[in-house]
């Protein structure tokens, strides 16, 4: 019986419960379990979360392990006693998370405090945007580790499922962003018909209201 570092999710082999069946779709699980690591999100500005508790808890019910470090969903409202009822063990710091995972879950990519914490037999499963960040190709390609990037994930037709929804996010906040641009306190113009139309009434009323009397009476 093969055993790691963690023996008692190394070597299973049964069969899994009717419920896990219906579950995950398949009647054999899978022979190696995981540790799953979740840090928090150290990049400026950004509250997400690779793992909400409910996806801790599917993870457990299958019978992986996840350590989340502590505070890592306080962004989404989200405390360390909610992912310890979904199953999760609350680490002290993410050197501990990336010391521990077999697989780190991220929202953005790794900065460059994180990519240094990557290892050569760690899967890393997160955002990634290459393209503009030589330095961070660089040290993914360094760590060893399996850099799988959210955005080229692509289905059976081609398509990208997890790169969708975030296109779906960001053309509804579109909108609302563009809608506050416009604002005078996002320094935008306002709303300037109004404005024209208060200006208008303001000059008529100088003017004895003669600017806005139709031209035979005046």
């Amino acid at each position: 019986m093969a055993k790691g570092p963690y023996p008692e999710t190394t070597h299973w082999t049964e069969l899994v419960s009717s419920r896990k069946r219906s579950a995950c779709g398949s009647g054999i699980a899978a022979q190696a379990k995981m540790l799953i690591g979740v840090p928090k999100e150290i990049k400026v500005l950004e509250y997400r979360v690779g793992l909400t508790p409910d996806s801790v808890r599917e993870f457990v019910t299958h019978g992986h392990k996840v350590v989340v470090e502590t505070q890592a969903g306080a962004g989404i409202g989200r405390s360390d006693d909610d992912y310890r009822a979904a199953g999760a063990e609350i680490a002290g710091d993410a050197k501990d998370v990336f010391a521990r995972a077999d697989m780190i879950v991220k929202v953005k990519e790794p900065q460059a405090s994180e990519r240094r914490m990557l290892r050569k037999d760690q899967i890393l499963f997160t955002y990634l945007h290459l393209a503009p960040d030589p330095d961070q190709c660089r040290d993914l390609v360094a760590s060893g580790a399996t850099c799988i990037a959210y955005e080229t994930v692509t289905d059976g037709q081609g398509g990208l499922p997890l790169l969708a929804p975030m296109s779906q996010v960001a053309g509804r906040l579109s909108v609302q962003a563009g809608a506050h641009c416009l604002e005078r306190a996002g320094e935008g113009g306002g709303d300037r018909r109004r404005r024209r139309r208060r200006q208008r009434h303001r000059d008529g009323a100088r003017d004895g209201g003669r600017r806005h009397r139709p031209r035979q009476e005046r």
